[in-house]
C-alpha cells in the first residue's frame, strides 16, 4: 500500500469560487456555508487534478449505474483504478478512509464489476488490464487542504 501526501492552499482549488473551506472552530458560520456535497465536489476535483498530475488518465468521473456510483475511474500503465474520494473538514472523528467500511467496499466492487461487464460486452475494453481500488483522502484545514492517496486500499 503506497501513500502519497500533498498540502496546498484552498485558493488553489478554484480561483472563481467565493466559498470558504475553513474548519477553524472560530469560523463555524463559514464552515456551514460549504455543504457536505460542495465539500465532496471540491475534494473530487482536487483528487482528479492530483491523479492527472501523477500521470493517470481519467476514464470517467462519477460513474453511475443501476447499482451505484464510483467517484473516479482512471488508468495508468495498463492498470485500471477505481478510486473512492473521501473529503472531511477535520480528522476529529477519524481519517476519511476509515469511513469506508466493508459494506461500502462490497458496494464499490459491485459497481466496478458492472462497469467492467458493460465495457467488456461492448468492445472488450480493459480485458488485458490489471485492476485495483484506491482511496484519495482530502482534509480541509484552515484555508488549506491535505491530500493523501492510498493505492491498493482494499
Amino acid at each position: 500500500m503506497e501513500k502519497t501526501n500533498r498540502q496546498e492552499n484552498c485558493s488553489d482549488i478554484d480561483n472563481n469560487s467565493e466559498q470558504e473551506c475553513s474548519s477553524d472552530k472560530d469560523n463555524n458560520d463559514k464552515q456551514k456555508s460549504v455543504s457536505n456535497q460542495e465539500l465532496g465536489k471540491k475534494g473530487e476535483a482536487l483528487a482528479e487534478k492530483f491523479l492527472i498530475d501523477k500521470g493517470f488518465r481519467i476514464i470517467q468521473r462519477n460513474y453511475r449505474c443501476k447499482i451505484g456510483e464510483i467517484d473516479l475511474i482512471c488508468e495508468k500503465d495498463k492498470i485500471l483504478v477505481f478510486c473512492e474520494v473521501k473529503s472531511r473538514r477535520s480528522i476529529v472523528f477519524g481519517i476519511p478512509a476509515e469511513a469506508i467500511d466493508s459494506k461500502k467496499i462490497r458496494h464499490i466492487r459491485r459497481v466496478a464489476s458492472w462497469f467492467l461487464t458493460q465495457k467488456m460486452c461492448i468492445n472488450r475494453l480493459y480485458s488485458d488490464y490489471d485492476m485495483r481500488f484506491d482511496v484519495v483522502e482530502v482534509v480541509f484545514v484552515n484555508e488549506k487542504y491535505e491530500l493523501n492517496h492510498v493505492e491498493n486500499a482494499f
